[in-house]
Order: structure tokens, then C-alpha cells, then sequence
């Protein structure tokens, strides 16, 4: 038998092998946390927390399906689609795993039989080990996104590697544009999936170019400003703009509700369409898959369209009803959850800027269906806090001003700090402890990378020494 068909076959084995005792150990109900929410949302289509999860709820729905009407068994057919795709993830994860092990002997045609053995094998132990592992197992088995989340990182990376064995063939760029679509995809399920970008780049480098330090480096910071494009130009600014649209053709020029954005996504549209027949032409093929690519993650973003048409049928559960483009900004950006820094910004104990102690937020429209208008119900003047500039600093990890926190950020940072006379929140002169930037990085990786995350990852291979969650 030749090694592409013990290589499929075995990869298929993976997947019925771990959907066997996914399916097997399933959660008959619902699971702790935002399980039970999942599939409540999932079943009857409805709105839950921001920034919602659309295309897992649609998922979900089809999978309730096969509950036949019984009701008590939807939380289980829902959860059988996390082993499901948990399966899958496996599955593909066998196929990765032996691409790149093929790398290290020689090409599929010229292996021996023993090195077929190591590469086959490899794929088997490293799938396996995953297939059982405490964190991944888990998920499996109950009605979260964290499982589908996975099979849609594991299926791009997979992709971009059939892409790297078709990359000097005519149509090899269609593996490119699937990874596009699969990237907007995910983004209905949950955001994780963005992370892999970096190691897609670093694949397409490998293989088109001669690899050099500076190409490296140059590689890395192009990933890094896609990811950042994605996560913080196209799915907030295509929202963003919808939303300004709107208030401009509904407010501004008197015209009905949803005209803008009708507006909007039609110049969206025919500058796709210009933008593709130009670079077509012109023989421009960068920018040309650059756009196909973006058409597309678009076409997967589009899944979130679910959430307006169903929060305007007033469902059940309608968390922060997103009807409309602009309640549908504030959903995307978790505006419930409130903001905290994250490369720069202020230590626990930073009093207000006694010259600019606050400033002006976004305002917030509702839709008044009998003025035919947009109106402002919080115009959210002094909404937002700014803190005294010596209190701030780079990658602050200690920021909340709540007791229980900063009693945890004394204890795990041992904090001592240094004096330093401000105005508090009083008006009045006052010394004030600032934490150093050293106590800062001791809490960082004492508490948020040793215990929140080295201690969890070893769950999954040297057991648990607590039950401390």
C-alpha cells in the first residue's frame, strides 16, 4: 500500500477513533459557564453575549436537528457537534503533523518503508496525545466554541500546507482564497483563529523566498499588521463605517431607516468588483488575490448579519439587541465589558489627571421608529477616565483599582512601590504608592504566565497538583 492512502486511511482512523470516545464521554446536558447559554442561543437562534458567536449558533442549530423534536436531547446533539469537530480537528492535526515530519526524510516517493513508519507514526502519537489531553478532551464534549474554534485553526494551517505542496502549479492560489474564507469564518465562532496567521506568512515565506534574517524579522511584522488589520481595521471599521453611514443618510438627509447601509454595502461591492477586474487586468496577481482574499473573509464576516435579522424579531433571549448597524458596533466592541489597557496605560493605585481628569466617549443612538430618526439617549460627555501620566506605564498588568485585586496584585507581585506625591481623586495632595516596573513584570509572570497559564498547560501532560481554578 503507498503512503498516500496509509496516510489517509490512518488520518480518517484518527478522527472515528477520537469522535468514538468524544462521543462516549459526551455531556448529556448542558456544562457549566456559558454552556447552557450557547445552547439555549443555538437552538432557537437567538442573541447571546457580545461579541456573539453567529456561525457556531448555525452550526448548533442543524446539529438540534437531530434531536427530532425531543427537547431533551438538544443540549446533547449540540454538544455532539463539539465532538464532532473536535474529531475533525484530529483528523486534520494526523495530516499536518505528517506533512511536515515528510520534511524531515525525504519526499513521499522516495521514503523507505521505515521512514514511512516514523513519519505515519509521529502523526499517530502526536494526534493521539492531543486527542487526550485534559484541555482539548474538555471542550470536546461540551457545548463551548473553543472546539470548533480549534478544527477551524487546525483546517487553515492544514490548508496553507497544501498550498506550500501546490505552490508552483496554475491554481495553487485557490488554497490561499480558502484560508481567506475560512479566516472569516471563524471569525463567528471566536477570535483565536487569527493567531494563526503569523505561522501562515511564515509557511508562504519558507516557501517563495530565500530565507534570510531580515526577511525573517520583515515576515513576523508584515503577519503581526494583517492579524492587526483583521482584528482591528475589518471587523470593527466595516461596522464602524456601516454605522456612520446610517446616521448620515437617516439623520442627515431624512431618508428611511437601513438606506445608508444599503448605500454602504453597495460601494463595498463595486469596489471589490472594480478593484478585481482592474488588478485582473493589469495582471497585478498580489493585489488582485489581496482583494479576492478580503472579498472573502467579508463573505465569511457576513455570518454576524444573523444576529441584526434576528434581534429585530425580538427573540427570547436578545442580549444588548443588535438591530441595526450602530447597536451592532457596540456589540462587536464588548462596550458592556468596559476597556482596560494593554500595552500602556495605569497602575491600580493612579489617581485622576487633576488637569483633564475625563473625557468625551462615542455617544449612543437608539432607533425611533415614530420620529423616523436616530436618537442620542446618552451623549456619554466625561465618560471615560484619564489617570495621572507618572502613574502610567508600558504593558501595565496590575490596573484595577478593586480591593480584592489589589490585595491579589500585593500578595503575587510582593509590592513595595515608590512615594510619589499626586493630587487624588479629592483635590488633595497626597503620596501615593506606584508599583515599579520590576514588581509590575513579577506579577506578569509569577501569576498571569506561571499560574494562569504554564500550570494549566501542564494539566494536560504532568497532571494536576490542586483543583485551584
Amino acid at each position: 500500500m503507498n503512503y498516500k492512502k496509509l496516510n489517509n486511511i490512518l488520518g480518517w482512523f484518527t478522527f472515528a477513533l477520537a469522535l468514538i470516545v468524544y462521543t462516549l464521554t459526551l455531556e448529556p446536558t448542558a456544562g457549566w459557564w456559558d454552556c447552557g447559554e450557547y445552547i439555549a442561543t443555538a437552538y432557537k437562534l437567538q442573541v447571546g453575549h457580545p461579541p456573539g458567536a453567529p456561525l457556531f449558533q448555525m452550526v448548533g442549530r442543524f446539529f438540534s436537528l437531530f434531536a427530532f423534536g425531543d427537547t431533551m436531547n438538544v443540549a446533547m446533539m449540540i454538544n455532539f457537534m463539539s465532538a464532532t469537530v473536535s474529531a475533525l480537528t484530529i483528523m486534520f492535526l494526523f495530516w499536518t503533523i505528517t506533512r511536515l515530519a515528510i520534511k524531515m526524510v525525504r519526499t513521499e516517493n522516495e521514503m523507505t518503508f521505515g521512514q514511512q513508519v516514523v513519519v505515519l507514526g509521529s502523526g499517530l502519537v502526536g494526534a493521539l496525545a492531543y486527542t487526550f489531553s485534559d484541555s482539548f478532551w474538555f471542550s470536546a464534549v461540551e457545548g463551548e466554541v473553543y472546539a470548533m474554534s480549534s478544527f477551524f485553526t487546525a483546517v487553515v494551517f492544514w490548508a496553507i500546507l497544501k498550498w506550500e505542496e501546490a505552490a508552483d502549479q496554475k491554481h495553487s492560489i485557490r488554497w490561499i482564497v480558502l484560508i481567506a474564507y475560512l479566516v472569516g469564518l471563524s471569525i463567528g465562532v471566536h477570535l483565536l483563529n487569527l493567531l494563526a496567521i503569523p505561522a501562515i506568512a511564515y509557511i508562504y515565506y519558507f516557501k517563495k523566498y530565500k530565507a534570510t534574517s531580515k526577511g525573517i524579522i520583515l515576515t513576523g511584522a508584515i503577519s503581526i499588521f494583517l492579524l492587526s488589520f483583521i482584528m482591528y481595521i475589518v471587523i470593527p471599521w466595516i461596522v464602524d463605517l456601516a454605522a456612520k453611514f446610517e446616521l448620515v443618510f437617516v439623520n442627515n438627509f431624512g431618508l428611511p431607516f437601513n438606506s445608508g447601509i444599503i448605500v454602504y454595502f453597495s460601494l463595498i461591492i463595486t469596489g471589490l468588483v472594480f478593484g478585481l477586474r482592474y488588478t485582473q487586468r493589469r495582471g497585478k496577481l498580489i493585489a488582485n488575490t489581496a482583494l479576492l482574499s478580503l472579498a472573502f473573509i467579508l463573505i465569511g464576516y457576513s455570518s454576524f448579519m444573523m444576529l441584526v435579522i434576528r434581534a429585530n424579531t425580538n427573540t427570547p433571549i436578545n442580549e444588548n439587541n443588535p438591530d441595526d448597524a450602530i447597536s451592532l458596533l457596540s456589540y462587536l466592541n464588548r462596550e458592556q465589558y468596559g476597556t482596560w489597557p494593554l500595552f500602556t496605560g495605569q497602575y491600580y493605585s493612579a489617581p485622576l489627571d487633576p488637569q483633564n481628569p475625563y473625557s468625551d466617549g462615542s455617544p449612543i443612538y437608539i432607533r425611533d421608529k415614530k420620529v423616523g430618526k436616530y436618537v442620542m439617549t446618552d451623549s456619554r460627555k466625561g465618560d471615560i477616565p484619564n489617570f495621572d501620566p507618572k502613574f502610567k506605564t508600558v504593558l501595565p498588568r496590575m490596573y484595577s483599582a478593586q480591593e480584592n485585586h489589589i490585595r491579589a496584585y500585593k500578595s503575587w507581585g510582593k509590592i513595595k512601590g515608590v512615594p510619589i506625591q499626586a493630587i487624588n481623586n479629592s483635590g488633595e495632595p497626597e503620596t501615593l504608592i506606584k508599583p515599579t516596573m520590576g514588581e509590575n513584570l513579577r506579577f506578569m509572570f509569577r501569576y498571569q504566565i506561571s499560574h494562569m497559564y504554564f500550570r494549566y498547560f501542564m494539566w494536560n501532560f504532568a497532571g494536576r497538583q490542586n483543583d485551584l481554578h
